[in-house]
């Protein structure tokens, strides 16, 4: 599927996200700038999250619990290799049946689970975005 937004449309898209996606592994590929991290802030609203949402830049991962469920919300964009995200026990954050929301995948290619789905973000010309969502198979 495809879909054209602009930030005001955020609400919109992020319910049509919810309503789309076949499993809770989310992989955000965009280029900086493109509004991963603003996407998935309205997803994790959407979803329950009450409490202050922030980029895990640094922290490689941030949790947040919600009514019956958990997300993770990971940035890679600042690991070197695969091994980093190994040390933090990735396979049980992907393998735990709860939300993952995850930026910039293409980093850890390949740990990434197969039931998960893309999101792939580009900027229009005239300030919209334009979201796929795929299946990865």
């Amino acid at each position: 599927m495809e879909h054209t937004f602009t930030l005001l449309d955020l609400p919109k898209i992020a319910a049509i996200i919810l309503s789309e996606v076949p499993n809770k592994i989310l992989l955000f590929y965009g280029d900086m700038g493109v509004g991963k991290t603003t996407l998935i802030k309205e997803i994790l609203k959407q979803l329950g999250v009450k409490e202050t949402i922030s980029s895990p830049t640094f922290a490689l991962v941030n949790e947040y619990e919600i009514k019956d469920d958990k997300i993770y919300h990971f940035d890679f964009y600042r690991i070197n290799n695969e091994e980093e995200v190994l040390d933090i026990g990735i396979e049980e954050y992907f393998y735990s049946d709860h939300w993952n929301m995850i930026e910039w995948p293409e980093k850890i290619k390949s740990l990434l689970p197969k039931k998960s789905t893309k999101l792939i973000l580009t900027n229009n010309q005239n300030g919209s975005r334009t979201l796929k969502i795929m299946p990865v198979k």
